[in-house]
């Protein structure tokens, strides 16, 4: 099978991964069925991308055969990947996913995505900071995206800080053309487009955290 990452872009990632912190835990789960039409490529750009640093301990699942991996991380769809940090033994799930595959501009994403799930520091504001360890309910943010995206990785990116800093929050990113009736469903036709919480608010465009936070107010 012919890589899908060429040798400048494997060098220059390595050298992004090269001063990681902690291990990481990336997870990917996918099935064999047909309608998975993403699976294979994303397994592999996934497995590629983690070959790249010994820092991160890659797991391929299927998420029929591992149902009940599946059911302890919330899988309900595929392809889906899970970027964890490792303590240890310990797998410490900061609820941040990627439903689909990081192509394209997204690429981007998932590089500083384990870069900073490596951190362990979200880089917010301290006033956002101080709102996120307030909230007493749960928050979910999906973005979609497109790979054409150049906007998209800012806001991928963002609603991962606000999962890596609270435990209240998590965050994926949702290929919106990989996944047509959940972009249906929310009425998504243009990118990045954040829904919070199944469409109780919504963030239409790039935004700063400020905006976002606007959003996440709104959820009561």
């Amino acid at each position: 099978m012919a890589s899908l990452l060429n040798e400048d872009i494997k060098k220059q990632v390595s050298e992004m991964l090269a001063d990681l912190d902690s291990e990481l835990a990336v997870y990917f789960f996918g099935t064999k069925d047909v309608n998975c039409e993403y699976c294979e490529d994303t397994q592999q750009l996934i497995a590629e991308v983690s070959g790249l640093s010994d820092k991160i301990d890659f797991q391929t699942y299927d998420i029929v055969q591992d149902a009940e991996i599946a059911k302890k991380y919330h899988i309900e769809k595929t392809p889906m990947t899970i970027i964890a940090r490792k303590n240890g033994d310990e797998i410490v799930d900061y609820g941040i996913r990627y439903a689909g595959i990081p192509a394209g501009h997204e690429f981007s994403s998932l590089i500083h995505t384990l870069a900073l799930v490596s951190s362990g520091e979200s880089g917010l504001s301290d006033e956002t900071k101080q709102e996120l360890a307030a909230l007493d309910h749960d928050i979910r943010i999906q973005v979609f995206v497109t790979p054409t995206c150049p906007y998209c990785p800012p806001a991928v990116i963002l609603a991962h800080q606000m999962a890596l800093q609270s435990p209240r929050v998590t965050a994926e990113m949702v290929e919106a053309t990989e996944f047509p009736d959940l972009s249906m469903q929310f009425g998504v036709s243009g990118v990045p487009h954040t829904v919070i919480n199944e469409g109780k608010a919504e963030l239409v465009g790039a935004g700063p955290e400020q905006r976002l936070m606007e959003q996440i107010r709104k959820i009561k």
